[in-house]
């Protein structure tokens, strides 16, 4: 293989590796401040639009405001909310088949939970 075409695949190798990597992860449980908190992610072609209520430093819920995706990435709209309140995590098991747009919701989720942590 040249030269050129073996770093064309690794450079697209390392694009697909960021574009798909899951974000967030588990809930910080000092500090997040109450109340409803909204935010966006996109990786295309799919895009999210996610609000999150925390009560008590706890997440209490997870709405799935906007889902941009196809019929396939739709399947986890109704999952991956209860798993990340249920987990306490934004960083839960992607669904089969629909990983890129159960990305796009948990790194949604995540920023959305920043503000909690960020918020005075």
């Amino acid at each position: 293989m040249s030269r050129p075409r073996r770093s064309i695949l690794i450079l697209t190798a390392l694009m697909v590796a960021c574009i798909t990597s899951p974000q967030g992860g588990p809930v910080p449980l000092e500090g997040l401040a109450d109340g409803s908190y909204e935010a966006h992610s996109v990786s295309f072609p799919n895009a999210a639009t996610v609000r999150v209520s925390v009560q008590d430093g706890q997440l209490t819920e997870v709405e799935l405001v906007t889902h941009n995706a196809s019929r396939v990435g739709h399947q986890c709209d109704d999952v991956l909310p209860g798993r990340m309140v249920e987990q306490q995590s934004t960083m839960v098991d992607a669904v089969s088949g629909a990983t890129n747009s159960s990305n796009v919701i948990m790194d949604a989720a995540g920023k959305a939970l920043e503000q909690a942590v960020n918020s005075d």
